[in-house]
């Protein structure tokens, strides 16, 4: 009889509202939950795509602020500019709109905003942000489903990725609309599917791992590994869209409900201290973390390399798991991004510095197989570079 697996599982209150021209239903949503003065956090790219346009005609009056140049890694000094602003407009729900980092902006801000009310009423405790957020993802970050935010704090002219986790932090209402996918550039189609198949793959071998996350982690490899490709051929394909969107929600949602490892540690130090845009580190290193992991979470691993349409019958574990290895570095190869550190700026001097600051990173702490000397975190990011 097999063990019986024990597990902790946390749900959020969110409402996913999924479907082409889904963005539509905004304002109506907005009134369902009274919500009356609203900010945005964007980026220029969503102005010159329209997507900003569309926001503000279906927000008429509500829309009060707009911070629409927020930097990639969310970077602590726009977090106090975003926070001031807010303040100052006194708003009473936060969207952000674009990739992982203006949701991530979104959620700063909300958190921020959370943690001084908190302060001032200190014998009022609140289950729910008293600035929610509403996320309307263009990209496969998956930020939109999970309770962290990521800043990248500038102290003594080193720059380093810092993270939160809390409940509250989870968006309150989540808009997938594939319609806003369609001009998602081909680079980051890729870079950032890539980083909804980590999700998975992190999610299958977590120590904190639960059926539930298990089972929506093994779905939404099928449906990335079968539509990603397509959507970096053809963009305009709405079909391949709404199956590689529903994929990166099925990828978030796993993560989501477990704690991160090596890979994602090691993609947000490339990201806070060599700044690596985060997909594109996703790409460069999940090969390599799986094969880190290999001997320690083959077990876990070997579903997903079924979920990829690898026979693994008869076969063991490893060499399943292996051939997934490589079907994923040809199809990041095929997708044309980068798959070596040299390649995006980061010098050979400074592996030896960033696998230090990996080491005491709590996702690499996290890493089901340990994890306890910088000189195995240098080994995987020579083996990138």
């Amino acid at each position: 009889m097999q063990e019986m697996q024990e597990f902790r599982y946390t749900g959020f209150a969110q409402e996913i509202l999924f479907g082409a021209g889904k963005l539509a239903q905004l304002g109506e949503a907005l009134e369902r939950f009274h919500w009356q003065r609203v900010m945005l956090c964007s980026t220029q790219s969503q102005r010159r795509n329209g997507h900003i346009a569309a926001i503000e005609r279906l927000l008429e009056g509500r829309l009060v602020a707009n911070f629409e140049h927020v930097q990639p890694h969310v970077q602590d000094f726009q977090v106090a500019e975003g926070l001031a602003l807010a303040r100052e407009y006194e708003v009473d729900a936060i969207i952000g709109l674009g990739g992982g980092s203006p949701i991530g902006m979104a959620k700063v801000v909300s958190f921020a905003l959370e943690g001084q009310e908190r302060e001032q009423q200190a014998n009022s405790p609140i289950e729910q942000p008293l600035v929610p957020v509403i996320a309307i993802p263009t990209t496969y970050a998956g930020s939109e489903l999970t309770p962290v935010y990521g800043v990248t704090n500038h102290v003594d002219g080193q720059a380093r990725k810092v993270t939160v986790s809390d409940v509250r932090i989870a968006p309150r209402l989540i808009i997938y609309d594939p319609l806003l996918t369609l001009d998602l550039p081909p680079e980051l189609t890729a870079s950032t599917g890539i980083n909804a198949l980590a999700h998975c793959i992190e999610a299958l071998y977590s120590i904190t791992r639960n059926p539930p996350s298990t089972a929506v982690a093994l779905s939404g490899i099928r449906a990335i590994t079968s539509s990603l490709l397509r959507c970096y051929e053809a963009g305009d394909d709405l079909e391949a869209r709404a199956e590689m969107l529903n994929g990166a929600f099925l990828a978030g949602m796993a993560l989501a409900h477990v704690s991160m490892a090596l890979h994602h540690g090691l993609c947000h130090v490339l990201g806070g201290s060599a700044g690596v845009p985060h997909g594109v580190a996703n790409g460069i290193i999940l090969p390599h973390a799986m094969r880190f992991n290999l001997d320690a979470t083959a077990s876990q691993l070997a579903p997903a390399a079924e979920a990829m349409g690898i026979a693994t019958a008869g076969r063991d574990a490893e060499s399943a798991v292996e051939e997934a290895i490589q079907a994923i570095y040809a199809l990041i190869g095929r997708m044309r991004l980068p798959q070596r550190l040299r390649d995006v700026g980061v010098q050979e001097s400074d592996l030896p510095h960033l696998a230090r600051l990996a080491l005491s990173n709590r996702s690499v702490q996290n890493n089901p197989k340990s994890v306890t000397d910088a000189v195995q975190v240098e080994a995987i990011f020579r083996a990138a570079w």
